[in-house]
């Protein structure tokens, strides 16, 4: 690995990993969940909030900090954890994500994206070069490939199409990438096809990453489907390496993951679902504009330790949804990314004990591990 990291697992519980990735800005005990600061910026929360919650590595997305306000800029700023004020273990995107979500937006070939900026119109090309010098430039700890990430259901022809091409550009990655103070993460494609995933991994671990990740999950297949692909694969990615499966965030999907030996997660759920007055709780999911909770002096979570549950009632929290103050917004942000922490932090408690397959079950029974689609 480069200078300044290491990766060393401290405990295993089946495939379940207990581990700690060192990096140039701190450790990070994993499992691991990295809430999402898309533009540099965890919505609504300060770096000393963030850190409150628990969470020791965030991540930040190369292709809107592309577009604003330019990787020159950033770079320019001290790269960004000096311009955030977050001095701890961050994460890139490549950008590739973003760029193939905006279909009607976008052409593609071997070279890389040509597309418009939803932001002007204005037409740009991301090549696998562009995506790592942009990358060196912001100069997070840990960044990834550029890859091409086709939805589900797809075709097997698309799948083996977007795997050729995704190896291709891993290989362009690898070559341009140029500091020696950051970990590159090679990403994993072919959607549900077993086969078609191994073959990719043999030809990243040919070309030799700092990581690997799982790309092209939680893109439109059954979450059944996902965690079927997971049990039968994550366990052969490299085993002195951190195994990172991107987008997924969903309670369930994370423990499912973990049992099959998963270090690393990132989503948006927590904040964008606590943007909306959507509450992650022990007990369920909670809808903060219902009125049941007018009058309730409950904190949102009995069981939670974090800012809000310790400071102000439900009922204070939907008065300001109700009435459209940010600060809502913020205090269920903040709260919905303790609960994800807490649920690593017992899950690796769990990994050290040895006990995670009975930890699991009585999870996986539990209210907090299937939030309603209409939460109450």
């Amino acid at each position: 690995m480069p200078e300044g990291f290491s990766f060393d697992i401290i405990a295993r519980d089946g495939r379940a990993r207990r581990g700690v990735l060192s990096t140039p800005h701190g450790v990070v005990d994993t499992p691991a969940f990295m809430p999402v600061g898309t533009r540099a910026a965890v919505k609504g929360l300060t770096p000393d909030q963030v850190a409150q919650t628990g969470t020791q590595i965030i991540l930040a997305n190369t292709y809107h900090l592309i577009l604003r306000p330019g990787t020159d800029t950033v770079a320019r700023l001290g790269g960004l954890q000096r311009m955030t004020g977050w001095n701890r273990p961050m994460l890139t995107d490549s950008g590739g994500f973003q760029v193939f979500s905006l279909a009607q937006l976008r052409r593609l070939d071997d070279d890389g994206v040509e597309f418009r900026s939803h932001i002007d119109g204005a037409t740009l090309r991301l090549t696998p070069e562009a995506s790592i010098t942009a990358q060196n430039q912001l100069g997070a700890d840990i960044i990834m490939a550029f890859d091409e990430c086709p939805p589900l259901p797809a075709d097997p022809a698309a799948l083996q199409a977007a795997v050729r091409r995704t190896l291709l550009w891993a290989r362009r990655c690898r070559a341009a990438h140029q500091r020696h103070d950051q970990a590159l993460y090679g990403i994993v494609q072919g959607g549900l096809d077993l086969a078609l995933r191994r073959a990719c991994l043999d030809q990243l671990v040919e070309i030799g990453f700092d990581g690997y990740a799982l790309g092209g999950l939680s893109v439109g297949e059954p979450p059944p489907d996902m965690w079927a692909l997971l049990d039968a694969f994550a366990d052969e990615l490299p085993r002195d390496r951190p195994r990172y499966l991107m987008g997924v965030g969903m309670p369930r999907d994370l423990v499912h993951a973990v049992s099959a030996g998963v270090d690393q997660f990132d989503c948006v759920l927590p904040t964008r679902n606590g943007r909306k007055g959507y509450v992650f709780t022990s007990g369920g999911t909670l809808r903060m504009r219902n009125a049941c909770h007018r009058d309730d002096t409950q904190p949102l979570d009995p069981e939670c330790d974090c800012y809000t549950c310790r400071h102000v009632s439900r009922g204070y929290v939907r008065h300001l949804f109700m009435n459209s103050e940010v600060l809502g917004a913020s205090l269920v942000s903040l709260h919905n990314i303790r609960f994800f922490q807490r649920l690593m932090q017992r899950m690796r408690a769990a990994i050290e004990a040895g006990c995670f397959e009975t930890w699991k079950a009585d999870f996986l029974s539990s209210p907090a591990a299937h939030p309603r689609e209409e939460p109450r």
